[in-house]
C-alpha cells in the first residue's frame, strides 16, 4: 500500500478543493501516528466522513461526532474529529473569501511545486519557512491541527513540494 501510494499519489500536485481537504484531514489524523496506519484506514475515513464532502462535514452535529467516536475503522480522537469539522467550516470560509482552498494554499509555494534535490531521507526537513507560513495563515483562518510539521507533510502529499529523492524515478516527474 505504501509503495502504491508513493508511486501513484505522493508528490503529485493536487488542485481540487475536496481532495486538498481530504489530505488535510488525513494529515491531521496522522499526528502522532504512522502514515501507514492512516493509509490502511483511508477507505474507512472516506466512508465515515461522507467522501470528505466539505459542506456535509461542515454540518456535522453531536450525533455524527458520537457516531465517528464509535467507528473502529478510523482514528477515534475527539479533538481530531472536531478539528475535521472545524476545518470543513474554515474551508468554506476560505473558499468564500479567496475563491478556493487551492488558490489560498498554493500561494505558499508560489503557485507551483518546489522540487527539492535531496540525496537521502536524512536531508528531508520536517518543516520549512513555507510550512510555517502556511500553518500561521491557516491558524489565522481558524483551522485546527495545522502545525508546521503537519503542514509540511500535507505539502509533500499534495505535491506542493516534491521530496522524492534524487535518483527516484518520481523526482522530476510529477506535474500539473
Amino acid at each position: 500500500m505504501m509503495i502504491e501510494y508513493h508511486d501513484v499519489e505522493w508528490g503529485v500536485p493536487v488542485h481540487d478543493d475536496q481532495r486538498l481537504y481530504e489530505f488535510m484531514i488525513l494529515d491531521c489524523m496522522q499526528a502522532g501516528l504512522s502514515w501507514a496506519t492512516i493509509l490502511h484506514k483511508r477507505a474507512a475515513f472516506r466512508a465515515a466522513f461522507d467522501g470528505f464532502d466539505i459542506e456535509t462535514v461542515a454540518n456535522y452535529g453531536d450525533d455524527k461526532v458520537q457516531e465517528l467516536l464509535q467507528n473502529k475503522g478510523i482514528v477515534r480522537n475527539r479533538m481530531k474529529i472536531q478539528a475535521s469539522i472545524t476545518n470543513a467550516k474554515c474551508v468554506l470560509a476560505v473558499q468564500s473569501k479567496y475563491g478556493s482552498l487551492d488558490s489560498f494554499l498554493w500561494k505558499f509555494v508560489g503557485g507551483g511545486p518546489i522540487v527539492n534535490n535531496f540525496q537521502s531521507f536524512k536531508e528531508v526537513p520536517t518543516e520549512t519557512d513555507e510550512s510555517r507560513a502556511m500553518s500561521a495563515a491557516l491558524r489565522d483562518e481558524g483551522f485546527k491541527f495545522v502545525g508546521p510539521t503537519i503542514c509540511y507533510a500535507f505539502m509533500q502529499a499534495v505535491g506542493m513540494v516534491n521530496d522524492h529523492l534524487v535518483g527516484c524515478y518520481r523526482h522530476e516527474e510529477p506535474s500539473d
